[in-house]
């Protein structure tokens, strides 16, 4: 009941910031527009493909692994090698990001030019740059706390991280109206930064604080048994790093390809980037609205997975499993049923558009193996099998580019739409198939 209990809290408290911080950010994205432009918003959108890949070269893959490997450890009361593995996972980010940020900065006008397509990015890119090293912190203590299964910083740092970037980027727009100053959109950039600097404080703040620990306090000992964790930490990071990687390189091939497909389908380019823009901007986003829950308990699961793994509490993780399983499973038909129902209703009276509404009624059927994928996943990692979610995501991923490039022109967009259902389809009976092979077949899972 304990252990329950902490799964609902933890998932009520993620779930919670989560809809708090989507709210901030909708009303955001309007503040943007209306001081920045349209012109400028969709500036400041065409470098997060690049920040998105860079985050997952430098900390997002270790960000978890720290999380399964805190709380394996924690299990076993080690609490002390917990927090070495942090602080050697913490440095390997932060020597990462530290590269990034210099290769960025030395490079701004090449990844504008040649990857982005606009010089204008420019600035954006080298502004952009300074995050990194904060990113590093940040992710990977929130990842140590979510290993011991404490989302209350996590969640605190979420919402300064945001708060800090809505407001800086206020207040600097203020100043600089009241000096009779130019607004760009490079102030956007640098709420981001903005926002990455106060929400890494907070969390060296509260560790230090919650420990009492002092940041100077080290010894040769220490720094030997933090280096010994380096191999466990690339075995682990590796998988999930390229994992996300490749997604991010997958939403850039659909972002550039899909509107060609369709073209070559038959659509004009108008037509084209329309059909596009009611796909990302109000079925997918409609759809995946729900998954902010599901999210949740991925992300609590995967420690608690680990956990239950360390103490060979076998049985009690099986039926752990076949819980969430079936909650996510069970959501994602209800939301099936739902949008069934009322999808040409939301399409008609949210977003004002017949076609979304079409699009909502084929992707509802995603819902069941979109929901439980997610958990399907984090159970894997907290297993410490990254290679296997590596795999199986690969596969995912792979399919969807194949329907882009032999789908669309064939059937248009309802032809993506067939290849995303058959993408998360696979994904699920690969990571049923994978976890019936741990537990049917390694007797010490």
């Amino acid at each position: 009941m304990s252990k329950k209990y902490t799964i609902l809290k933890g998932t009520f408290i993620l779930t919670t910031t989560g809809i708090i911080t989507r709210l901030i950010g909708f009303f955001y994205r309007v503040y943007l527009s209306q001081t920045f432009g349209e012109e400028g918003v969709g500036l400041y959108q065409l470098i997060f493909p690049v920040y998105a890949l860079c985050f997952s070269l430098t900390a997002a893959g270790i960000e978890t692994t720290i999380s399964r490997c805190v709380a394996r450890k924690a299990a076993l009361g080690k609490l002390q090698e917990a927090r070495e593995f942090l602080f050697t996972g913490m440095s390997i980010s932060f020597l990462l990001s530290c590269i990034v940020t210099i290769f960025l900065q030395n490079n701004a006008h090449m990844i504008a030019v040649h990857f982005i397509g606009e010089t204008r990015c420019i600035p954006l890119l080298t502004a952009m740059s300074y995050a990194f090293p904060f990113a590093a912190i940040h992710s990977c203590i929130c990842g140590y706390y979510l290993g011991l299964k404490r989302t209350g910083i996590p969640a605190a740092s979420q919402l300064i991280e945001q708060i800090a970037r809505v407001l800086s980027v206020y207040l600097f727009s203020l100043y600089l109206l009241h000096n009779q100053g130019t607004l760009s959109v490079t102030l956007a950039v640098s709420g981001l930064v903005a926002g990455e600097i106060f929400s890494s404080l907070f969390c060296a703040q509260m560790f230090f604080h919650t420990h009492h620990l002092h940041p100077v306090h080290t010894s040769i000992q220490t720094v030997h048994r933090c280096l010994s964790y380096v191999g466990e930490l690339f075995r682990l990071s590796v998988p999930l790093t390229a994992n996300r990687i490749l997604l991010n390189l997958l939403q850039s091939i659909e972002a550039i390809s899909i509107p060609k497909a369709l073209i070559t389908y038959g659509s004009n380019r108008s037509e084209a980037l329309s059909l596009y823009g009611v796909l990302t901007g109000m079925a997918l986003p409609c759809i995946l609205f729900p998954s902010a829950l599901t999210n949740s308990i991925s992300v609590m699961l995967l420690p608690t997975v680990a956990e239950l793994q360390a103490s060979q509490k076998r049985e009690t993780l099986l039926l752990l499993i076949k819980k969430v399983f079936f909650c996510c499973f069970a959501l994602g038909l209800s939301c099936t049923i739902g949008f069934l129902l009322f999808g040409r209703f939301i399409g008609s009276t949210l977003f004002h558009s017949t076609l979304a509404g079409s699009l909502i009624l084929t992707l509802a059927w995603i819902c069941p193996f979109l929901y439980t994928n997610s958990t399907l996943v984090s159970i894997l990692n907290g297993l410490g099998y990254t290679a296997s979610s590596f795999f199986v995501n690969t596969v995912g991923l792979l399919l969807r580019i194949a329907s882009v490039f032999f789908l669309i022109p064939l059937a248009g967009i309802r032809g993506y739409l067939w290849g995303l259902l058959g993408s998360q389809l696979t994904i699920t009976l690969l990571c049923l198939r994978e976890l019936f092979h741990l537990f049917h077949r390694n007797p010490s899972v």
